[in-house]
């Protein structure tokens, strides 16, 4: 299980770290498109970056304790970042139904300082959303206290707090629904809207291309939003989930979203492709 970890945590480190460096150094690829995916690889690698390692130390240096501190603090980045994710897969959906439904207007709508704004405002967004965890530092922890998970969230700590965490589960559980669905409804608007106007074009040359990408790219909000949607459903009627099965569900909803973005979202495309192919091939003759 452990040499599972590390090599998937190797894999995403060098996947989501290579897109994001090369997004950043190429210019050419200073696009509204490429820049969403950028965000999207670096929320990825923070969020991998904060839980991994301390889940492989945990078979190889018998590290699973975390300090009170440390474990609020990775609680916060795994919210923040999966909040991030969910907002920068939203801005990829209009990015892509201005793109095909209105392409006239794509270059005078989507701008790369638009763009610029528009992350940085999601990664705001995202953190003064994410401050209502700080509710739960209030309570009282004391005594030997264990998480069955592989990592510090809000449903694992509040089951060790000495108090009644009730109202308190209740608005973690109403700002996290508020943000999945309407961001998932957001989505899928704009899928539909883009999946009607490409059916519509079908005599057109690039009608296949678009239909493709909207494919892949619906495959991978799939990946990160069935097993949330899940979960989150489950917490809502209060079904009780085996924890084995809970933290299964949490391991998919968390790594393999990560695990397939780099592939479906960059290296499909033919210009980061023909870059990080092209840099491999110039350092190997150099070497030669």
């Amino acid at each position: 299980m452990s040499f599972f970890l590390f090599i998937i945590y190797n894999i995403m480190f060098i996947t989501n770290g290579t897109v994001f460096i090369v997004i950043i150094l190429k210019e050419k690829l200073h696009e509204p498109m490429y820049i969403l995916i950028a965000n999207l690889a670096f929320s990825d690698f923070l969020f991998d970056a904060a839980t991994l390692p301390k889940m492989i130390g945990k078979y190889w240096f018998d590290g699973g304790k975390i300090s009170f501190l440390a474990c609020f603090v990775q609680m916060h980045l795994v919210h923040w970042l999966a909040v991030v994710d969910s907002f920068i897969l939203m801005l990829m959906a209009f990015d892509r139904y201005i793109a095909i439904c209105n392409p006239l207007r794509y270059s005078s709508t989507v701008t790369y300082k638009a763009i610029l704004f528009s992350c940085g405002f999601m990664w705001f967004s995202a953190a003064v959303i994410t401050l209502d965890l700080i509710i739960i530092s209030k309570y009282p922890f004391c005594g030997p206290n264990k998480i069955v998970s592989f990592f510090c969230n809000s449903s694992t700590i509040l089951r060790l707090a000495y108090a009644d965490v009730n109202s308190t589960r209740e608005i973690l559980l109403t700002v996290a629904l508020v943000v999945l669905f309407g961001t998932l409804a957001l989505i899928m608007l704009s899928y539909i809207a883009i999946l009607l106007s490409v059916f519509s074009l079908s005599h057109s040359s690039g009608w296949r291309k678009a239909f493709k990408t909207c494919v892949t790219h619906l495959f991978v909000n799939a990946l990160f939003y069935v097993p949330r949607v899940f979960v989150y459903i489950a917490n809502f009627v209060k079904l009780v989930l085996n924890p084995d099965l809970g933290v299964f569900i949490i391991v998919l909803q968390s790594y393999l979203p990560h695990l397939a973005n780099p592939f479906i979202y960059c290296l499909r495309t033919e210009e980061i492709k023909k870059i990080i192919s092209g840099t491999f091939k110039k350092n190997v003759s150099l070497k030669v």
